[in-house]
């Protein structure tokens, strides 16, 4: 272990090794990351744990310095473990080049198969009793880390002391065809809502897309831009101060080169920035295995099949007319494993996943409705990554949940400040 001092913490560095595969505690190992934090002053004192779990899927836990965001409230009377999930950030990183020591894309879909929420939270109950001793503890899950908290109240209750869910109730039972269903026209109402912020945005965005569909562009590094490409730059969308930071970066798309407009390189550079995911390549290899185990089948490529049930998102379409082309998100679709030079390695594997049809269920509702370890959730009004009426749904059927649900905030509501925190703890301990 590794200790060290940031603003008004003290921070320790811990790293576990765990079975890659749980049912299969002899066979190969993994070795996890977490960052302990606690308030200056308190190191030796006898805190309660509450363990944070990141969104995504793929994402290592944020590297927060200090007491910043909701950690200056959890730092008041917790000792907090920011965990990497096993394959992202310090914990064991799966990526292009290390799935590249697999003999073939099946022994990598395999491998990649073992990634979903029901092996990280097999890895927090293998942390868990080397860290409070036993007790249990409080799990704050983000987004991703709120559909690894609802397995983990399926799964292990024993392990939870409260659970705090923050735009991450899971739909229980539907098909990723459901998911993206409902999620088409929550990103249309997210896009018309930008076009309606800064309506010259729609003739910029036309021009890009025109200009990507006549003129093939690669950006910095062999990124392939092509106009459905740009339209996924709506991802931004569902953050709070994401139409703005989309607004600035289509005012100074172009810069005249001699007697020709061409796209900045500032522009490339941001746009490579926001698109590319050689940093946090399971969001594209296993976003729609998180709905796995419904239905029992495939998830087959959802959210390419359904957008076809949804015509305005059809850039091409759009610029033969005069309407905005919209722009998408929170979706994964087959052409990223082709324009992204992190993801082409691991097409093939992309592909096994997605007719894979063997997923276990994440979800035990006989358990949920019989649950007894306290829980708040906030839910985010028009939440653009989960959907609100599913989350609400879910909520229903977890016993004792409480919700609160609000449109002061966007998903990433919990990174602006304490008080989301703050009004979770208040009501899963009833105080509001």
């Amino acid at each position: 272990m590794t200790s060290y001092h940031q603003p008004g913490v003290v921070v320790t560095d811990h790293r576990f090794t765990v079975p890659l595969d749980h049912d299969d505690p002899d066979g190969g190992q993994l070795e996890l990351f977490g960052r302990e934090i606690v308030a200056v002053g308190r190191a030796d004192d006898d805190l309660p744990w509450l363990l944070y779990l990141e969104g995504g899927p793929g994402f290592g836990a944020r590297r927060l310095v200090g007491r910043q965001a909701w950690l200056d409230r959890a730092l008041r009377e917790y000792r907090v473990l920011l965990l990497d999930q096993r394959g992202t950030g310090a914990s064991s990183p799966l990526n292009r080049q290390s799935l590249a020591a697999f003999a073939d894309p099946a022994a990598q879909a395999d491998h990649l198969a073992k990634f979903r929420a029901d092996s990280i939270v097999r890895d927090c109950e293998a942390v868990r009793p080397r860290l409070t001793g036993g007790a249990p503890w409080t799990v704050l899950g983000q987004s991703f880390g709120g559909f690894c908290a609802t397995h983990y109240l399926s799964t292990a209750p024993e392990g939870l002391r409260e659970v705090l869910i923050t735009g991450g109730l899971p739909s229980l039972g539907l098909h990723a065809d459901d998911v993206y269903r409902a999620a088409y026209p929550r990103i249309a109402r997210k896009a018309d809502a930008h076009y309606d912020r800064y309506p010259q945005d729609v003739a910029r965005a036309r021009r890009i897309a025109a200009h990507l569909a006549e003129h093939r562009t690669v950006l910095p590094g062999g990124y392939h831009l092509t106009p459905e490409a740009f339209q996924s730059l709506g991802l931004m969308l569902g953050t709070a101060d994401g139409s703005h930071r989309l607004h600035y970066l289509l005012a100074d798309a172009f810069i005249r080169a001699g007697d020709r407009q061409e796209l900045s390189d500032a522009f490339q550079e941001s746009a490579l920035a926001a698109l590319s995911f050689a940093g946090h390549p399971l969001y594209a290899l296993l976003h729609e295995a998180c709905y796995g185990g419904a239905g029992g089948r495939p998830t087959g490529w959802a959210a390419e099949r359904v957008r076809t049930e949804f015509p305005r998102f059809d850039a091409l379409a759009a610029l033969e007319g005069d309407d905005p082309v919209l722009f998408t998100g929170e979706t994964i679709h087959p052409w990223h494993f082709e324009t992204d030079p992190a993801l082409r390695p691991l097409r093939d594997a992309a592909e096994l996943l997605a007719h894979r049809a063997d997923w276990p269920a994440l979800y035990d509702p006989a358990r949920l409705a019989a649950n007894e370890v306290p829980v708040a959730a906030v839910v985010y009004h028009d939440d653009m990554y989960v959907d609100t009426a599913h989350s609400l749904e879910t909520a229903r059927a977890v016993r004792g949940l409480r919700t609160w649900v609000t449109d002061e905030y966007e998903h990433d509501g919990l990174r602006m400040g304490p008080r989301v925190l703050d009004r979770l703890i208040g009501l899963v301990r009833g105080e509001i």
